[in-house]
């Protein structure tokens, strides 16, 4: 063969031999992309049962706890509806919410004590008056409260007075979520007239309760009965309220029968002004129908003798409260305005001297309407300070004792007093209080009474009334 024709053959197989090398290495990139690609598709899969297979332990986990919820609930209304607790409950279920309130007084006062009254005014005993001289125990509380069921709370209040006694303040059990801004409750407790009325006397802003209340109240009311009270849904703040009550403290007495010998109604509205006012008002009425309401007085010819009435007494309040704390923050400095005014009005007939031998022939219609009421303010002007000032006047009215009134009338008066105190609080548990008054309760003396106390929180205590 020519040099010539080995060179065509040569050219003509490299021609023919460039495709199959081009058509070869395509073949292999081809295969490698169709390699990557079934590799993503087998890990997509093996991703995706992974995922199928967490969704099935979750909802099987799901279910097993629905299952476990169910049959809890199921035994806790059995438990509910079980006449008796099983014996295996842990003891720690019953876990009250347990306070003590520890208040102590030193009193320095420039007239006796025991020749106190509110001139005019019954009772003249009980709890009025300013106490006793020197040191004392205040009125200290042990209270145990607690949650019994979804359905009722309980609470229960021990008070233990300067004189060494104790007496049931509050014993009442509460209805829980009646629906409807519907609450009930039954037993001994303070009732809702007026302001000051509700609340325990540690969380008062004076070391005593003002001249009407202890005029008109003896102190405080509080009674055996039942309380309803409604919440009205509205923006604005309404609560109306009725009672009945067996009528066992003045001005009721203890009576012997069936039926009730006190009712109350009452009715509250309050509500916000901007960020930085809030105000309560209310309208109250209690009526009683003591029977033989024993009480002891010196009378016109300076002979103590003991008295009763019979007959019935209604008594109208009417009480405001406004407070004010910049941009509603009452930690630095805040200010409360509080007063009340009462009206009584009283009808039936009056014994004198009951303890006499011709007891009885002493009885003759009587009558009277008197009022009375107080205005103070308090003003923190610094954190932990407080001062406040408190004006009490009581109208003597109109008293009539018919043919009583050799014995027992006295020209009409006035009894007032002014208090201001100066208190620190440490902390919400503790607080110490200055205070000095002037009371003119009765017309042939001037009390000038000056006053320490301490108010100790010990334990688990529940909020304050607005």
């Amino acid at each position: 063969m020519s040099f010539k024709r080995k060179v065509l053959a040569a050219s003509i197989a490299l021609a023919l031999a460039a495709p199959l090398g081009a058509q070869a290495a395509d073949n292999a990139e081809l295969a490698q992309i169709r390699e990557q690609i079934k590799q993503m598709k087998e890990g997509y899969e093996a991703r995706i049962q992974a995922l199928e297979k967490r969704l099935q332990q979750a909802e099987s986990t799901a279910g097993s706890a629905l299952d476990k919820a169910g049959k809890a609930e199921e035994k806790a209304v059995q438990a509910a509806a079980a006449p008796v607790a099983s014996p295996s409950a842990s003891a720690s279920a019953f876990n009250p919410e347990i306070s003590l309130i520890l208040s102590g007084t030193y009193a320095n006062l420039s007239q006796d004590p025991a020749k106190y009254r509110i001139a005019g005014f019954l009772p003249n005993g009980g709890e009025i008056g300013p106490g006793q001289r020197g040191f004392g125990l205040g009125e200290s509380e042990l209270a145990v409260a607690a949650n019994i069921d979804p359905y009722l709370r309980g609470q229960f209040t021990l008070a233990v007075t300067p004189e060494d006694t104790v007496a049931v303040e509050e014993a009442f059990v509460q209805s829980l979520g009646l629906g409807n801004g519907l609450t009930v409750k039954g037993g001994r407790f303070l009732s809702g007239v007026g302001y000051l009325n509700e609340q325990h006397a540690h969380t008062w802003d004076f070391v005593d309760a003002p001249l009407a209340y202890q005029a008109f109240f003896g102190g405080q009311f509080k009674d055996d009965g039942i309380q309803m009270k409604w919440l009205a849904p509205t923006d604005t703040f309404v609560e109306l309220g009725a009672e009945v009550g067996r009528g066992r403290n003045f001005p009721a007495s203890n009576r012997a029968k069936n039926g009730f010998g006190s009712a109350a109604l009452f009715a509250h509205l309050g509500g916000d002004v901007g960020v930085s006012h809030s105000w309560r008002a209310g309208l109250s009425m209690l009526r009683t129908s003591p029977r033989n309401r024993t009480y002891s007085i010196t009378d016109n010819l300076n002979v103590a003798v003991d008295n009763s009435f019979r007959g019935d007494s209604r008594l109208e309040i009417a009480d405001f409260v406004w407070k004010w704390a910049p941009n509603g923050n009452p930690v630095f400095t805040n200010f409360k305005l509080q007063g009340e005014y009462f009206r009584r009005h009283e009808d039936g007939n009056l014994t004198y001297d009951t303890g006499a031998a011709s007891a009885g022939t002493g009885t003759d219609r009587y009558t009277s309407a008197q009022s009375g009421g107080y205005l103070q303010g308090v003003y923190q002007f610094m954190p932990r300070w407080r001062a406040g000032l408190r004006r009490d006047q009581m109208d003597g009215g109109s008293v009539d004792y018919a043919a009583n009134s050799a014995n027992l009338g006295q020209a009409a008066y006035n009894p007032s007093k002014n208090s201001l105190m100066f208190d620190y609080s440490p902390s919400e548990f503790s607080r110490f209080r200055l205070q000095f008054a002037q009371d003119k309760s009765r017309p042939e003396a001037t009390d000038n009474q000056m006053f320490l106390q301490y108010q100790m929180s010990l334990g688990a205590h529940g909020a304050h009334k607005y």
